[in-house]
């Protein structure tokens, strides 16, 4: 049962009073046989947490993709961690060597490129490219353990009915950002810290995701641990006429997590990243050479990350983007 668990939670995880119960009906188990499978994933630290995935775009917030080439990476990689709008850092095996993305909040003064700049200088870095979304083809991190599932998939693309955020959906969004805890009723603290009930709870958790604030509520895994030993950053170089068509055809391999077009540069011609995980890098190798034999690129190259140096979700609207701000600004 655990790689049909970790499957689905990966695609969503239900806003619910009795989550467990949800799940093991979709199952075929019980609500306890799933709760204790769930704590043992927790436990094992195969799956790392299970909150909300917010829009950072939706938000109001502005984030890029980030590539610093420093000599001193272990300095350079903790000063980056101190902000709170990075949540994922890593080595990769380039002269461009530390990656990361960023994300700043609206009342921002230094704003993304400013922020940017004061961490190049704070840590030295001898170059560094700033590569904000284009447009985003996918981005979705939900690995296939049953190995059951076809190559390709179809991209959903969802209507979006954005409304004005009100009070309440600020407090929600606070409140959903918190890892779900193995326990029968893991909103009990939501429902009373916000004074309301779970319908209320459900409803409103749907309008954020229908408004395209929230992309989805559901786990991520610790790769490795789940038998994903391998994911590599793959940058292709395309024709620029025929870029968006190549990348909702990358897009498809099940295998990609992440697919987006984003600004090159006269020391980086690459316009489209992918995030391709598999359990080898044989096997990442097998689904770049075909993903190349369809989209026909004019280069491309593999960047491994050799360093996980963060990878943790952003707390939206906390006070400690101000307090960055203020200690460094």
């Amino acid at each position: 049962m655990e790689q049909e668990l970790l499957t689905l939670l990966q695609k969503s995880f239900p806003i619910t009073d009795r989550p467990f119960a949800k799940l093991g009906s979709m199952l075929g188990r019980s609500e306890d046989e799933v709760l204790q499978t769930y704590k043992k994933l927790k436990d094992d630290k195969i799956i790392r947490q299970t909150s909300a995935i917010f829009d950072t775009k939706s938000l109001g917030y502005k984030s890029s993709l980030v590539a610093f080439k420093t000599n001193d990476i272990e300095k350079a990689a903790d000063f980056i961690n101190t902000h709170p709008g990075v949540s994922h850092n890593y080595e990769r095996d380039h002269d461009f060597n530390l990656w990361f993305t960023i994300a700043v909040e609206p009342e921002s003064k230094l704003g993304l490129e400013g922020t940017v700049e004061l961490m190049a200088k704070k840590t030295g870095a001898k170059e560094f490219i700033v590569l904000p979304t284009k447009k985003m083809f996918k981005i979705k991190v939900a690995l296939d353990l049953t190995g059951k599932e076809a190559k390709k998939e179809k991209v959903q693309r969802r209507a979006i009915e954005p409304f004005e955020l009100e009070p309440l959906h600020y407090k929600l969004i606070l409140a959903l950002q918190e890892d779900i805890e193995a326990v029968e009723k893991p909103f009990e603290r939501v429902v009373e810290e916000l004074g309301i009930d779970y319908e209320t709870l459900e409803k409103e958790a749907k309008r954020l995701q229908d408004g395209g604030y929230m992309r989805r509520f559901a786990s991520i895994l610790y790769h490795r641990k789940a038998g994903f030993s391998a994911n590599a950053m793959v940058v292709w170089d395309v024709d620029e006429s025929r870029a968006e068509e190549i990348g909702e055809k990358v897009a498809q391999f099940r295998a990609v997590s992440h697919c987006y077009l984003r600004p090159t540069f006269q020391n980086w011609p690459y316009s489209l990243f992918s995030m391709i995980h598999g359990r080898s890098k044989e096997e990442v190798q097998e689904v770049v050479e075909e993903i190349a034999k369809e989209i026909e690129p004019k280069e491309y190259r593999y960047l491994y990350s050799t360093r996980e140096f963060k990878k943790q979700r952003i707390k939206y609207f906390s006070p400690k983007f101000k307090e960055w701000e203020e200690r460094y600004g």
